[in-house]
């Protein structure tokens, strides 16, 4: 017999081998990492979420994980008091793709950096429009008092860059294009003033307004929005409008 078969006979037997200790210890032979620490007592049962030859599969997820009581119930059926988002929003979900979210692995391969981030598109189209439905209302100075919709200034797919228009607000031209701090103290940016600036101090504002028989000038966008257009030609415009009769004498 020649030296080429035996040669592809002993390739071919120790192939077979591998096959046979990868189904036999797939853990050892083919895992990327050990499991997240909710699943670590199946570490040594990959066929548990595993279908050979095919992958993880969500019918083997949705056999232990009923999807009507994930994120309120343990799989044991225990409640969950200390729940890690405010709604249980997997019963809400367009389709029941587990690993488009989840990598329970934790190796190099799949590290944080590698994992599929959550997808706001696998919501329901109502959901998705409520996102006080999973987020609680921000702390922060900025957004404490805001009474508009999130969806106004974020996306979904991203909270930042936000899609915030100034300009829808006051117009920051030319001699207006200062720093937030300017006229937002604190980085509160629910309030503003006028007064930052040294040309309206408030002596010179209150002078000129009582010249023009106004007695409430406090709030300065009501009526300039745009620094550029008079009060009354951006009244025209539809950019401000002209003091109200409470606003004189």
């Amino acid at each position: 017999m020649s030296k080429r078969p035996v040669l592809l006979i002993v390739i071919a037997l120790n192939l077979l081998v591998l096959v046979a200790l990868a189904f036999a210890y797939p853990q050892l032979m083919v895992s990327p990492g050990p499991l997240v620490k909710g699943h670590a007592d199946l570490s040594t049962d990959c066929f548990a979420c595993h279908v050979p030859l095919r992958g993880a599969s969500p019918a083997l997820c949705i056999g232990c994980h009923a999807v009507a009581e994930i994120g309120l119930k343990t799989t044991a059926g225990a409640p969950i008091v200390a729940r890690a988002t405010k709604a249980a929003f997997h019963q809400d979900l367009i389709e029941q793709d587990c690993m488009a979210c989840h990598s329970d692995h934790q190796g190099p391969k799949l590290s944080k950096r590698s994992r599929k981030p959550f997808s706001h598109a696998l919501l329901n189209q109502p959901v998705q429009q409520r996102c006080a439905f999973c987020h609680t209302a921000p702390k922060d100075t900025m957004h404490r008092d805001l009474k508009v919709e999130c969806s106004q200034c974020h996306q979904t797919t991203a909270w930042t860059p936000a899609t915030f228009d100034h300009d829808k607000f006051f117009v920051l031209d030319r001699d207006h294009n200062a720093t937030c701090d300017t006229c937002h103290k604190n980085s509160d940016y629910s309030q503003y003033t006028c007064y930052g600036c040294h040309e309206h101090s408030q002596a010179n504002v209150r002078a000129e307004h009582v010249e023009e028989g106004i007695r409430d000038f406090e709030n300065c966008v009501e009526c300039h929005r745009n620094p550029g257009v008079e009060p009354e030609k951006a009244s025209r415009s539809g950019q401000g409008g002209k003091p109200g009769k409470g606003d004189r004498d």
